[in-house]
């Protein structure tokens, strides 16, 4: 059976999964791997499997993996073994797996084998040593292939967290941590300690993890629910100014106030990545209605649409043509592409915004 990571990573969350046989992850995402592994640890220890690690060093390294498997503790009921490394299988080893397989499927035994590699291309998936796993065991594609599933697979995160984000919310976490998957997990992990820290302290404190306490969301409490201002105010909690902050003086026209706060947000390490994400999402909200649609329709807040519509009046088109151009520079600054600070450029989107323009367009 063939799944991919986002498919098959909630079934694994459920309280009863049938964990014995051959297991196979594929992928270059070192963070899917240890989720799969913490996603099946618990049904192991449910189970009273001896959990085991081995390192293929060599072709040979396989011999180790079949003696373990054969081995019978007198202390568990079977042997779970995570195998890492690259290296395949020979004739005699993968004969010894297709056995493994079906006594398995036959209940003959209880052990069960993961093995974790790089990702795996379509003609590896044809080897013979793919086909123990492929035809009696279970794949798994460990590779984000889109935004989409990214988001997918961090909103599943979040609800073990006992977190839910608005939408608004999300599009800040993904912003700020550049689409980076463990940057953004990392950062639900805080939030979920600022925000629902008894959900978090009950499953700290679970001494005896099993299967049912493997999904925090099982748990006897209702998400949490963070709306933009909440992951903002997490973000940012050591600055004297926030975003939002800046983006109230560029929508009033404040130059004076917007130097001064990108000065502070500087002086405080604010994310570049957040600051820009506030310009850029004053700028395109403001093209946007300037091209006629509807505030309401783009999501803005009926307290602030007085403040765009008054951004509106200082811009026209051909103004805020040059806009995306700027938010791009300032992009690769950020990324280190090219050598402009970003600082300075993110000054300059700031206060052509607020309708100061420090450069004349050509």
């Amino acid at each position: 059976m063939q799944d991919t990571f986002i498919q098959a990573y909630p079934k694994l969350l459920q309280p009863s999964v049938a964990v014995t046989g051959l297991w196979l992850a594929h992928g270059d995402e070192p963070l899917l791997s240890q989720w799969l592994i913490d996603a099946l640890r618990p049904h192991w220890r449910a189970q009273n499997y001896a959990i085991k690690r081995i390192e293929l060093m060599s072709v040979k390294s396989w011999q180790e993996v079949l003696s373990e498997l054969g081995s019978q503790s007198l202390f568990d009921d079977a042997s779970a073994l995570i195998v890492t490394g690259n290296h395949k299988p020979d004739k005699a080893v993968i004969a010894e797996l297709e056995r493994f397989a079906i006594d398995a499927q036959a209940g003959a035994h209880s052990h069960s084998l993961l093995w974790l590699t790089p990702k795996q291309d379509k003609r590896a998936q044809t080897s013979k040593w793919f086909a123990p796993f492929a035809q009696y065991g279970h794949i798994i594609d460990c590779n984000l292939y889109n935004e989409q599933q990214r988001q997918q697979l961090l909103q599943i995160q979040a609800q073990q967290f006992g977190l839910t984000l608005s939408q608004e919310a999300w599009q800040l976490l993904m912003s700020h941590t550049e689409h980076h998957l463990l940057s953004a997990y990392q950062t639900l992990w805080r939030l979920s300690y600022l925000f629902a820290p008894q959900l978090m302290a009950e499953v700290d404190s679970s001494t005896n993890y099993n299967a049912n306490t493997a999904n925090p969301s099982n748990a006897s409490m209702t998400n949490v629910a963070l709306d933009i201002n909440d992951l903002q105010a997490a973000l940012v909690s050591d600055a004297q100014f926030s975003v939002f902050d800046l983006s109230d003086a560029m929508l009033a026209g404040n130059s004076t106030q917007v130097a001064k706060i990108i000065f502070q947000l500087k002086a405080t390490d604010e994310p570049t990545t957040l600051v820009l994400w506030a310009i850029s999402k004053d700028m395109r909200q403001i093209m946007q209605l300037i091209d006629g649609q509807d505030p309401q329709a783009l999501g803005i807040w009926r307290s602030k649409q007085s403040l765009y519509q008054q951004a509106c009046r200082r811009h026209s088109k051909a103004q805020t043509a040059t806009w995306p151009a700027l938010l791009y520079k300032c992009d690769q600054a950020i990324k280190g592409l090219i050598r402009q600070p970003a600082w300075e450029l993110l000054l300059q989107a700031a206060l052509e915004l607020s309708g100061q323009r420090l450069f004349k367009a050509h």
